[in-house]
């Protein structure tokens, strides 16, 4: 296996925000090992941030090996966590029927090759060649509006629970997980982020930041950006540059 650490820089940060109490976001930045995840915690008091934190611990001890087996480790520690969260926290909780759950958004890169997973609503997003695509597909209602209603996003967005998710760790039994393998090439800008950031910002902003000329400024000014509105949600985000 090539050593991704030659190659990759990265940034990571997390802000509770300006409303919100607490903060439920968790990350992992971790360049040398190829490994980067960010985790929107769900479900209040401190149970989010167990969810997020659980995620990004258990994560950070995948196992070294070929981008397929880390892959495979990766989709299996999700899926027991999903167990644990949906199960085991549940029904041991002071709480009648809590919720403990979180988003989660992965990425592994071996070399020239990455692979993102994802449930939830927290995105990875591609900055290549002066142009933004978004690799990552939100699990929320609001997509689904917009896929299976063929709505506008202007119009799924007035829907009162535009914003729920349809999928999380810990949401239900069966946990689906998305996966996007891909080619990056020299250049590239990844960026790993929680609703909290980038409901704030316009493609263009995002865009903008990412164009920075390294990964701590591109991340400095995605923050400086939303802190200077409302920031109503917690925000975190790591910014990844080959």
């Amino acid at each position: 296996m090539t050593r991704p650490a030659c190659t990759w820089r990265s940034a990571a940060r997390t802000d509770t925000g300006k409303v919100r109490a607490r903060n439920e976001d968790a990350f992992l930045n971790v360049p040398e090992k190829g490994l980067w995840v960010v985790a929107d915690g769900m479900g209040g008091h401190h149970n989010g941030a167990l969810a997020s934190r659980l995620i990004v611990e258990h994560l950070a001890e995948l196992p070294e090996g070929s981008l397929p087996e880390r892959l495979i480790a990766l989709r299996h520690c999700l899926h027991a966590l999903n167990r644990r969260l949906g199960h085991d926290l549940t029904v041991t909780a002071d709480q009648p029927d809590p919720v403990i759950g979180s988003t989660v958004v992965a990425l592994l890169i071996d070399d020239a090759r990455a692979a993102c997973v994802w449930a939830g609503d927290s995105r990875c997003y591609l900055w290549r060649g002066g142009r933004l695509y978004q690799l990552s597909r939100d699990h929320s209602l609001m997509q689904q509006l917009i896929d299976e209603q063929a709505l506008s996003p202007q119009q799924a967005a007035r829907h009162p629970a535009a914003h729920a998710l349809t999928r999380a760790i810990g949401a239900g039994e069966q946990l689906v997980l998305d996966i996007l393998e891909f080619d990056v090439h020299p250049g590239d800008t990844l960026l790993l982020c929680s609703d909290g950031l980038y409901q704030s910002l316009t493609p263009d902003s995002l865009g903008a930041a990412l164009d920075a000329p390294s990964p701590s400024l591109a991340l400095q000014r995605l923050f400086d950006a939303v802190l200077e509105g409302p920031a109503r949600d917690n925000l975190s985000a790591v910014v990844i540059r080959r």
